[in-house]
């Protein structure tokens, strides 16, 4: 049977547009993100004529309840190893409000706030993130130690203020590793860098994802940019939009599930 095709995401409405504004005025950056269609991902790599020898390897660990608690409350905790460099965490929550936000928190080094936009849809996030040595996430993996040492004391603060009751860090379960291939390149036709993740799941299905970044006040104008650029390179910019996340933390739930039947 042919697979029916998804349907172009719809532009954002008056409203919509409104409300991303009134987000950007408290972000510290916007991210433009647009997932490729798995049909397309060969051509787009060769049209943008990205180099996968040049790419960076990471692998992605996910930490939530086999029922994924966290991530229907908007919490994220994840940790992340890096070729070639040292571990990383990050706490995040989204939806957030800026201007609802304490300012201590707004003050931590460590804390951003970034507006995640693709076609059809938006999200405004806050971040905490801390960087590790390179056995951190290793070892917790292994089981040699808890999962809270991969967080700071600032970073279980933030958890344990915006997790629901009764979960604690040590309760969650790992969902991972994802392994991927993240790309950052200057195309001599557009005036930023574009970074390509390659997420490959166990299997075999894999999401291409193309970003760029940009100051909240030239978000609009980076997006059209953007737009046209990837246009005129044949790239798909209206197919049915995925996020790494999500699909990750839904591959690691559900063979947990036929695990246990």
């Amino acid at each position: 049977m042919a697979k029916t095709k998804a349907a172009a995401p719809k532009p954002l409405t008056g409203l919509q547009l409104a409300e991303m504004l009134k987000l950007l005025k408290g972000a510290d950056s916007i991210e433009l993100k647009l997932t490729v269609p798995t049909g397309d991902q060969r051509s787009a790599i060769a049209a943008l004529g990205m180099d996968p020898l040049a790419a960076q390897v990471r692998q992605i660990v996910f930490f939530d309840t086999p029922d994924l608690t966290l991530n229907n409350a908007g919490l994220v905790v994840r940790a992340r190893r890096v070729q070639g460099k040292g571990d990383d965490s990050v706490i995040k929550l989204r939806p957030v409000v800026p201007d609802e936000l304490p300012a201590s928190l707004r003050r931590s080094p460590d804390f951003t706030i970034e507006v995640d936009a693709m076609p059809g849809g938006f999200v405004c996030s806050g971040s905490y993130k801390a960087a590790w040595g390179p056995q951190a996430v290793r070892k917790v993996l292994f089981g040699e130690r808890p999962i809270r040492k991969l967080f700071t004391t600032e970073q279980r603060d933030f958890y344990a203020t915006h997790a629901p009751d009764g979960i604690s860090l040590d309760d969650l379960l790992p969902l991972g590793p994802i392994t991927a291939m993240k790309l950052k390149f200057q195309p001599k036709e557009f005036p930023r860098p574009i970074v390509a993740e390659l997420w490959l799941y166990p299997d075999g299905s894999r999401i291409l994802e193309l970003s760029t970044k940009a100051p909240p006040a030239e978000g609009f104008q980076v997006a059209a940019e953007a737009r046209a650029y990837l246009a005129s390179k044949g790239v798909d910019i209206s197919g049915e939009q995925q996020t790494k996340t999500r699909t990750a933390l839904e591959y690691y739930t559900a063979i947990r599930d036929v695990a246990h039947k």
